[in-house]
């Protein structure tokens, strides 16, 4: 499914008015849930990346990042996700030459190319099986939200275009909990996108003010390929589609037809024979993104090319001052 329009419109949308006070219920579970919550401790630092907006905000390739810049300082980061969209309850050490994105989830399989990640319903137990297998600290793929482990560090990522929609608690808006309340347990928020969508997210959100934020942007990794002037048709199942299919055009490819699916959506094989009818009638190169080729069947990879993007700190050295401040 695809969110509501009214979820990034007013707040006093008459449909974000009338369920309002189911917003209020929602927020107010989640707030008891957290107060009555384990928070249980690790003999290992913890860092939570999660976010306050249910949907896609840019939490995989931060966890990406944030495994990167670890292991360039020497220490063995492992993730631990609860492999959203898999039927894996684990704790189960994700093997991305084994294991489908059905088992697993697509993000935990994309994740597994870059270090060790771990999918596991029940998060604790999840992390304590990457601490017996040598992790020295704990990447929790979402889990903001959730109080089974004490965190050493609580990120929240916010696309920086989209911010927190219209400011209301699901299912009024798109919010997991209200933005006050998030970012009070927080230590930093990382915005993600453009200089303009940035001095946007400034602008409509003045309260964002006295809390640490780090900008950052997705950068296209090229890997030698020059997409200007190839035909291609485009297609995604990510939390913006849209996203997607701008970053390629701005690559210089020349977008002949583009497909939207949901979030997480599994290609069926009659949506795949479609895409691959369509591309051959058109003379046209099928173009992904990462986790969408996660979710491909593998006989189906070699007829699709991903576009690999990394996430980029403005201000690397004020994530190295975070990390160090927690001691990691």
């Amino acid at each position: 499914m695809q969110p509501p329009r009214f979820w990034n419109s007013s707040p006093w949308h008459p449909l974000a008015l009338m369920l309002a006070p189911l917003g209020s219920l929602y927020g107010a579970a989640t707030a008891r849930r957290l107060k009555r919550g384990a928070w249980e401790g690790l003999s290992v630092p913890v860092i939570c990346v999660g976010n306050i907006n249910a949907g896609g905000t840019g939490k995989t390739p931060t966890v990406i990042a944030l495994a990167g810049i670890l292991a360039a300082r020497g220490v063995e980061a492992h993730v631990v996700s609860r492999g959203y969209g898999g039927s894996e309850i684990g704790p189960l050490r994700v093997d991305e030459m084994r294991h489908e994105a059905a088992s697993v989830g697509d993000e935990p399989l994309l994740m597994a190319a870059f270090c060790p990640t771990w999918v596991a319903l029940d998060r604790a137990a999840g992390a304590k099986a990457a601490i017996d297998a040598g992790a020295e600290v704990i990447l929790l793929d979402d889990g903001f939200q959730n109080p089974a482990l004490k965190k050493t560090l609580s990120l929240i990522v916010v696309d920086a275009q989209v911010g927190f929609g219209n400011g209301r608690v699901l299912p009024a808006g798109p919010l997991r909990e209200p933005v006050a309340a998030g970012l009070a347990r927080a230590d930093a928020l990382i915005s993600i996108g453009s200089e303009k969508a940035q001095r946007q997210l400034e602008d409509n959100w003045p309260e964002l003010a006295g809390h640490l934020r780090l900008k950052a942007a997705l950068k296209p990794l090229k890997m030698g390929m020059d997409w200007h002037g190839q035909r291609v048709i485009a297609f995604a199942g990510i939390g913006r589609p849209s996203k997607f299919f701008k970053t390629l055009a701005k690559e210089g490819a020349e977008i002949i037809a583009q497909h939207a699916f949901a979030d997480h959506a599994p290609y069926s094989d009659a949506v795949l024979q479609r895409l691959l009818k369509e591309s051959r009638a058109k003379n046209a190169q099928l173009v992904t993104t990462e986790k969408d080729a996660a979710r491909l069947p593998q006989n189906f990879r070699p007829e699709v090319l991903a576009l690999p993007v990394r996430l980029a700190f403005s201000d690397a050295d004020a994530l190295n001052s975070l990390l160090e401040k927690a001691g990691i």
